[in-house]
């Protein structure tokens, strides 16, 4: 499948054209992006406006095999020069922040990045953004300063350039996204870790984490190492250095991920992923994807009552609008520790229930030893699953038994062949 750019690419690709173009005075139809996934974003350069202090230019939104609702808008980006008055106002009265002194002091250019129409304002706390700022997380900004800051060192620029990215059909997009319940007014979120919009369709996705996990039973591993996203993926690097090359991204789909995993054989399964997917699973939703449910403030509180959260506290956190905001609020009353491990334990409850009461019995029509004692725990579930594979294509059948008494039931339980 083809994986498409996010917005944050696209307000990158824009920011980097423009700002050739303001600078150089050349034209410029297409550039080229570096995302922090490596992959290189070749970006057709349209509606270009150009004049000799501002230059304005978009880039449309792929998303590839898995469009949504910001597929084929355009991303505007401007660059201007900042007014000499201004520049001149700033400095006598000290208004010009750490980081501008920082690159002026290396030479470097100024830039300041917001947002315009179309792209949304943050109106809560506990988001990417502080209150006031543009929608614009902080990996896209740190995209379209690396760009531009190539090309003013291309350049020999090392003044102030504002950047202003809009999307005209922003606020009309931002309805049918979580940007209102979230607090972010006035169009999209320009958004994006990877810089790559990589493909969901269910089955697709589904078909590939089977590839892999089995890929990875047939390279020796014990051990299914599996993370909903990029956020697990990190840590899992950054505090323990592991092999990303061992695990897998199993997205929303950790309930069919678990299944896939005990069908192909793996003994244990490492789960590692940010709160906000996996506190869902508290709750015992095994596909977290927010349309399949959203009831992450709910599980928080639930877990915080349990532990004695004072009433105030239970409050704020239904009023938070990230999973990190309600655990801030948790360890400023001192009771982060407590809720996070009884969150664990649901989490653990439920993932050890999805993961039981399934039994291989017949491999490549072979049939195969097992653990009495590990069957008699899984037999112990109110529902069973005995997976025959005889290699002899697919078929099913229904099963009818008789004379099921108490009585009758007691005998054949003693029977070991």
């Amino acid at each position: 499948m083809r994986y498409g750019f996010t917005t944050g690419s696209c307000a990158t690709a824009a920011s980097k054209a423009a700002t050739y173009m303001l600078l150089t005075g050349k034209l410029k139809q297409n550039i080229t992006i570096k995302t922090p996934k490596g992959i290189l974003f070749h970006a057709e350069i349209l509606e270009i406006t150009r004049s000799e202090k501002e230059v304005t230019c978009a880039v449309k939104k792929d998303g590839g095999d898995d469009p949504d609702i910001t597929s084929g808008a355009l991303i505007f980006s401007t660059v201007s020069f900042a007014d000499e008055e201004e520049k001149t106002s700033k400095q006598h009265n000290g208004q010009l922040s750490g980081i501008c002194v920082e690159a002026m002091q290396e030479k470097q250019a100024v830039i300041h990045i917001d947002g315009g129409k179309g792209v949304g304002r943050v109106t809560k706390p506990g988001l990417d953004q502080p209150v006031g700022n543009a929608a614009i997380n902080h990996v896209p900004r740190e995209m379209i300063e690396k760009e531009v800051q190539e090309v003013c060192a291309l350049a020999d620029f090392c003044g102030v350039l504002h950047i202003t990215i809009s999307v005209p059909d922003g606020e009309r997009l931002a309805e049918q996204t979580f940007n209102p319940r979230l607090g972010i007014v006035g169009g999209i979120s320009i958004l994006g870790t990877s810089g790559i919009v990589e493909p969901m369709s269910s089955q697709a996705l589904l078909d590939t984490i089977k590839v892999e996990l089995n890929q990875k039973k047939a390279e020796g591993y014990g051990i299914a190492a599996v993370s909903p996203g990029n956020y697990g993926l990190d840590y899992m690097k950054k505090t323990y250095d592991y092999d990303l090359d061992r695990s897998v991204k199993c997205s929303n789909f950790i309930g069919d991920t678990i299944d896939m995993a005990v069908d192909i054989g793996f003994e244990k399964m490492l789960l590692t992923g940010h709160i906000g997917k996996l506190v869902k699973v508290a709750g015992g939703i095994m596909n977290t994807h927010s349309k399949e449910g959203d009831c992450r403030m709910e599980l928080l509180v639930a877990a915080s009552v349990r532990n004695q959260v004072p009433y105030p506290v239970l409050e704020e956190i239904l009023q938070c609008v990230t999973t990190e905001e309600a655990v801030r609020k948790l360890d400023a009353c001192g009771k982060k520790d407590a809720v996070m491990q009884e969150l664990l334990s649901k989490i653990m409850f439920y993932l050890n229930k999805r993961a039981a009461g399934k039994m291989q019995i017949i491999k490549d029509g072979v049939a195969l030893d097992y653990s009495e004692e590990e069957a008699t725990k899984i037999l112990s579930e109110p529902e069973v699953t005995a997976i025959a594979d005889i290699k002899m294509g697919t078929a099913e059948a229904t099963a009818w038994g008789c004379d099921l008494t108490y009585d009758y039931v007691k005998i054949k339980a003693d029977y070991r062949s």
